[in-house]
């Protein structure tokens, strides 16, 4: 498997929404050595970019509507999938496929990544797909 995409189960309740990163996602990633929570404005576009090691679990919270962009590996087409911010995403990232995360939306798009390797921007190579 180079990518899984999937809506999360919302687990909320009157207090409101509640989303958890399932157990196949931390056996995907294996070690988790790195999170990260990033915030991307309304039109900007985070990634255009593979990891040459790192597997990922990103979690795209609910909120706008956005636009996930991937490719699946060197000389493969660009893909792209829309959403419309009603619930939460997981996408599951091999090494060496690129990806690419745009807010469609007006406000804020919050996401969090889980990874298998450290931040090292050695490992992290430009490849545009949106």
């Amino acid at each position: 498997m180079k990518i899984k995409i999937a809506e999360l189960q919302n687990y909320g309740d009157s207090r409101g929404e509640s989303y958890a990163i399932p157990k196949d996602a931390f056996d995907f990633v294996g070690h988790v050595a790195d999170i990260y929570l990033a915030a991307t404005d309304s039109g900007a576009i985070r990634g255009n970019h593979f990891h040459l090691r790192k597997r990922q679990a990103i979690m795209i919270l609910p909120g706008t509507t956005w636009s996930f962009h991937w490719d699946e590996g060197e000389g493969t087409p660009a893909q792209h999938r829309s959403f419309d911010g009603s619930s939460a995403v997981l996408v599951l990232l091999s090494p060496g496929v690129s990806q690419a995360v745009r807010n469609d939306g007006a406000t804020p798009l919050w996401l969090v990544t889980c990874s298998s390797e450290p931040y090292d921007p050695t490992e992290v190579v430009a490849r545009k797909v949106v």
